[in-house]
């Protein structure tokens, strides 16, 4: 049995908090400066340039990457070998509002959905997975609400066809515009549950983007990139950076599909304890 102390995590949340709205992932940078390479207006080239210069000046001068620094998710994978030694929750929540203040970040959770208050930097969302082994994996993904706002899912008949549900993935990223700020990563989980498949899409964006090449999601963004919406909603080829796709069983009489986009600035980081 591996023992860690909760400060321990409390400090490794602070510091991931940190990591994940300043230093842009280099997977998502790196598909960024691809499409510059691939587009041909003038006007989806500058801001391209743009995204890619803003990602350059965040991390020199550690500002965020993004005024909106998003709901933090954090994902453990808990070895069934550890014992945490203290509240593993509570030392979450604290290192990310430790992480949130040191770094000057904003400040964006009100305590209650409906009436709504002064805004705070907690609580976060934490899913606990328990894994094999003695280390915890522990994953930050801040995700601003701009483009959480254009999530969808939908319940499908299991008589439903592939085309049926490419056809609604293709329409959400089409509903959803120019208003999450493309070009974007789209997420999709399919099977589950309701709720289980709208976690799939979420994980799905931590996968990295060189890893989307499966059929179906080379397909969709062949699709998605075809509605043209392109950089910052100003035309072009590159509506979407990638499609990663998760899967999942599902009950004989359903077939969830759920689709959660992601701006420019897909944020995470990840550090093993």
């Amino acid at each position: 049995m591996r023992i860690i102390k909760a400060q321990k995590i409390k400090n490794a949340v602070s510091r991931l908090c940190e990591h994940a709205n300043i230093d842009l992932r280099k997977d998502v940078l790196s598909a960024l400066k691809t499409a510059l390479r691939f587009e041909r207006g003038a006007k989806s080239k500058a801001a391209l340039r743009a995204i890619i210069k803003n990602a350059e000046v965040a991390r020199k001068e550690r500002l965020a990457i993004c005024q909106d620094t998003g709901l933090p998710s954090v994902l453990v994978e808990l070895g069934q070998e550890v014992k945490v030694d203290g509240n593993l929750k509570a030392a979450i929540h604290k290192g990310i509002e430790e992480g949130y203040r040191k770094a000057s970040l904003r400040n964006s959770i009100v305590s209650d959905p409906l009436k709504r208050g002064v805004p705070s930097y907690v609580p976060g969302l934490i899913h606990i997975d328990l894994v094999k082994g003695s280390r915890i994996k522990i994953t930050v993904m801040p995700k601003g609400f701009g483009c959480e706002n254009k999530t969808q899912l939908k319940m499908f008949n299991p008589t439903d066809g592939t085309e049926e549900v490419k056809k609604f993935i293709v329409d959400a990223v089409k509903a959803a515009g120019p208003d999450a700020c493309p070009p974007y990563v789209v997420g999709v989980g399919i099977g589950g549950s309701a709720d289980y498949a709208c976690f799939l899409a979420k994980k799905a964006l931590l996968n990295p983007l060189q890893s989307a090449r499966g059929a179906l999601s080379r397909d969709l963004l062949k699709r998605i990139n075809n509605l043209k919406i392109g950089p910052m909603g100003l035309g072009g080829r590159t509506t979407a950076l990638a499609v990663n796709v998760l899967t999942y069983p599902t009950h004989i009489a359903g077939l969830p599909v759920a689709i959660n986009i992601s701006c420019h600035a897909t944020r995470s980081a990840t550090l093993v304890l």
